[in-house]
């Protein structure tokens, strides 16, 4: 079970359908839009505490009811979502939740997953959730909790890093991952496993959210 998140961010890629992101969302505290997902918030009855963005995506309609809690940024060196990440963190949050990052346009997906290695440093937690699992950044060696027969993925954003695990039915034992698919399709074999990380290695974990 994922802890509730005080902060929330909808990105504009594949809105959530399924229960467990929808009832994160609707236990936010603070809700953040990037720009082109407010048509979506609207149609399950939310409304965000701020809109980032260029606003190149957000109906004109929704431009003046919420004239109060746009914020625009242009630079278009940054993606939508990290404008209303980076915005977060000024804020004052420490942990975020990204949803809606995934789906729609794969280009789009990859790019925000491999972003959250530039979020990590940022906050105590941030994760990014979709209607199938989790993506945790990982910096430092942690113990994750699991399901058995969860599903787990490892995606090495470092290729010359180290990483060994415990509680993975594939052990990996200070193996460097130089592919993204060399630490997929794994699995949980308890209620937590380990990822440990050497000479800077950096991952991003998938957790499914239904075991095998």
């Amino acid at each position: 079970m994922i802890a509730p998140y005080n902060c929330v961010i909808v990105a504009n890629g594949s809105f959530p359908r399924t229960a467990l992101p929808l009832d994160l969302l609707q236990k936010a505290s603070v809700i953040i839009a990037c720009d082109g997902a407010v048509e979506a918030l609207h149609h399950v009855g939310l409304e965000p505490d701020a809109i980032v963005g260029d606003l190149d995506s957000i109906p004109s309609s929704f431009r003046q009811q919420y004239i109060d809690r746009i914020h625009i940024v242009k630079d278009q060196e940054i993606n939508d979502l990290t404008k209303a990440v980076r915005f977060a963190y000024q804020a004052g949050h420490k942990e975020i939740l990204i949803l809606g990052a995934t789906g729609l346009r794969e280009d789009h997906a990859i790019g925000n997953i491999s972003l959250l290695m530039e979020y990590a440093p940022m906050f105590e937690r941030v994760e990014m959730l979709s209607d199938y699992g989790l993506f945790i950044p990982l910096l430092h060696t942690r113990t994750l909790q699991s399901i058995p027969g969860q599903q787990v993925s490892i995606f090495s954003i470092n290729p010359e890093g180290e990483i060994s695990t415990e509680g993975l039915r594939w052990p990996i034992f200070h193996r460097r991952l130089t592919a993204w698919w060399q630490g997929t399709l794994n699995e949980a074999t308890g209620t937590e496993f380990t990822i440990n990380l050497f000479n800077n290695a950096k991952v991003i974990i998938y957790k499914s959210h239904e075991q095998k």
